[in-house]
């Protein structure tokens, strides 16, 4: 073995444990107890550290190339190992060409090969016409695929309608592909109130609950009428639950994540002008925030990715009806939902499976997100007791503008590993093919 990781704290099998983990030619070859194995090279980690396996996060705006200006392969993937994330997977949305059809893949990887410190992946989109596209991009490696029910906030990429929708997931049924949805309704938004002004009551008022049950409603009918899987992405409206749990119950394949922000914050505590803080759907109200924590705990809510959607400082202007949608958080997801966990008696180990085992699982990566023997050597080293205030100064996002900042968190990650190597400032990541 080239290397063995002494941990007297490890998450390991869906519980705390205190082992020894041997890696050898990028992968763990074996986890024994503590102290039980030895190699050329030891690594001991201190008594308040405990070994993560990396985190997985399947929902990142990287933005490249096209509007590089917002975030970047290189600044995206750097924020992402500070973070203990030892692999993302890439919307296709926002970057200059959108990842529609394979050509524009391609563009993609180019762009990003040789510039990622993590592992990165990404998905397709599925847009009006595009269903010919769909299949070829699956074969090329992409994991799934993207669409909205309403605009997207680029005219590039549009919105399919119910029909198209439809259309889309019988394609997908057949290589059990998935299809991500970001799920508000059209109609119901544009028959809200328009949002303006500095105060957050109006952008809420702007994007109500329905908007996000009407649409999941839908999407949950279509999945059911398909066979095919569904994913709802960044579930802000707890009271989409129940339904989401019976559509389950009654077989449906469908699968839900939500996202720190919406476990961290609520509409009560946003200031006038604040527009850090707005993001699509928006952050609700603190009865809202609390249903989701317990949407997770009851297993309806599978996973918690980031949806890091970063944008030029001037972007956020205080005008919530004219500022961009989108929180910055890649950096900083761990310690943030780590911090609320901790608070209502969840465990590490609950943390992990939320931010590293699940997300790989839902989208195949079986080599990432567990510290198993086979699996790639990704670990994060995680000060869980260690606290910090968030400044922007200190984040790796290209554009430092956070809702964060500010904001006293616990959790410190010490290091992260890909692949058994120590991530010091070297890009080392890989592309990543779905199947692979």
């Amino acid at each position: 073995m080239e290397l063995v990781i002494h941990a007297r704290r490890a998450i390991v099998d869906g519980r705390e444990q205190s082992v020894s983990v041997g890696v050898d030619g990028g992968r763990i070859v074996a986890v024994e107890p503590f102290h039980g194995l030895t190699a050329s090279r030891v690594v001991e980690l201190a008594e308040d550290e405990v070994l993560l396996p990396g985190l997985v996060d399947t929902h990142v705006h990287v933005n490249d190339p096209g509007r590089s200006e917002w975030e970047g392969f290189e600044t995206a993937t750097r924020a992402a190992a500070a973070g203990g994330i030892t692999t993302i997977v890439d919307m296709p949305l926002n970057s200059l060409p959108p990842t529609v059809d394979v050509p524009s893949l391609e563009v993609k990887r180019e762009t990003a090969r040789g510039r990622v410190h993590v592992d990165v992946g990404f998905w397709g989109g599925a847009i009006p016409g595009n269903g010919g596209e769909l299949r070829a991009l699956y074969d090329a490696g992409v994991f799934g695929f993207k669409c909205f029910l309403l605009h997207s906030g680029v005219d590039e990429f549009p919105p399919l309608g119910p029909d198209e929708l439809e259309a889309d997931l019988r394609i997908l049924r057949e290589p059990d592909a998935m299809m991500i949805v970001h799920a508000e309704d059209a109609q119901t938004i544009d028959e809200a109130p328009a949002p303006h002004g500095e105060h957050y009551e109006g952008f809420l008022r702007s994007r109500p609950r329905g908007a996000e049950n009407v649409a999941i409603a839908r999407v949950i009918e279509l999945a059911r009428r398909t066979g095919a899987r569904a994913h709802i992405l960044h579930l802000s409206s707890s009271d989409a639950l129940p339904m989401i749990a019976q559509a389950r119950r009654d077989g449906v394949r469908l699968t839900v994540e939500t996202c720190p922000h919406y476990l961290s914050f609520t509409a009560e505590e946003i200031a006038d002008g604040a527009t850090q803080f707005k993001c699509c759907p928006p952050i609700r109200e603190a009865e809202n925030r609390e249903r989701l924590w317990q949407g997770l705990a009851d297993g309806v809510i599978d996973c918690v990715v980031s949806d890091h959607s970063p944008c030029t400082p001037e972007l956020k202007r205080p005008d919530f009806g004219e500022a961009w949608g989108g929180v910055a958080s890649l950096q900083i997801g761990l310690p943030a939902v780590w911090t609320q966990a901790r608070g209502r008696g969840h465990e590490l180990a609950d943390v992990v499976r939320w931010m590293a085992a699940r997300p790989a699982e839902l989208v195949g990566l079986r080599r990432k997100g567990r510290t198993v023997v086979g699996a790639d050597a990704d670990f994060c080293v995680f000060a869980p007791d260690e606290e910090f205030v968030v400044d922007v100064a200190n984040l790796a996002h290209r554009n430092r503008v956070s809702a964060y900042h500010g904001r006293k968190l616990a959790g410190v990650v010490r290091s992260t590993w890909l692949r058994g190597s120590e991530l010091t400032g070297s890009p080392r990541g890989e592309l990543l093919v779905r199947g692979e």
